[in-house]
């Protein structure tokens, strides 16, 4: 089962994370963490696809492979980031690894990039 991690930090951290973001101006509408929930799901990283990610962006959710306090700010960051693009793309986002692979995506490049 996921739990949801610290409230407090997790919504603390996840600004200091959308102002960065923010300052990027990657789209019209900047990225609102509020109501993002940060959820530890260790198991969900047990699929054979998955066990090479530490997250994972969802619609309005990020699955952390380890607890909220053992992640980096760079990963927070890059999962903030793909549920920023979500919200600004809609399915075109995560329906574009059907089409680009994971190394060339270039919402994942984007990702990268906005999370350094």
């Amino acid at each position: 089962m996921a739990r949801l991690d610290a409230g407090g930090d997790a919504e603390a951290r996840l600004r200091v994370a959308a102002d960065h973001l923010n300052r990027l101006g990657l789209y019209p509408e900047p990225v609102d963490p509020t109501g993002v929930r940060v959820l530890h799901a260790p198991w969900f990283f047990r699929a054979p696809v998955l066990r090479r990610f530490d997250g994972y962006a969802l619609p309005g959710a990020i699955l952390l492979r380890r607890p909220l306090a053992e992640t980096s700010d760079q990963l927070l960051r890059h999962e903030l980031c793909h549920v920023w693009q979500m919200d600004q793309r809609g399915p075109l986002m995560p329906l574009s690894y059907l089409v680009k692979p994971y190394a060339r995506n270039p919402y994942e490049a984007e990702a990268r990039w906005a999370s350094r």
